[in-house]
């Protein structure tokens, strides 16, 4: 543990940071996995509302820096190839 006051107060906000993100890709896993089920299923209509969901997901993570813009985009093109296969 750090004996310096400031970093003790930085240690407090980077374990914050790291339950939210943690709990942040948690649920954006589960929004992607939603689409590859309904995928699976071959159901269009919630395999295009699940990627709807997947898509604002992905936009968000970018935003909050816990993903890379290329992460998300190579997410997006692997889900909309896969639900625009069921056509």
């Amino acid at each position: 543990m750090a004996n310096i006051k400031s970093q003790m107060k930085r240690n407090l906000t980077n374990e914050k940071r790291r339950l939210a993100n943690s709990s942040f890709k948690s649920s954006l896993k589960t929004a992607l996995k939603n689409v590859e089920v309904a995928v699976a299923k071959n159901d269009k209509a919630a395999a295009t509302e699940a990627l709807a969901f997947a898509y604002m997901k992905l936009d968000k993570a970018v935003a909050k820096g816990v993903h890379h813009k290329n992460y998300a985009a190579r997410q997006k093109s692997r889900l909309s190839l896969k639900v625009n296969a069921l056509a």
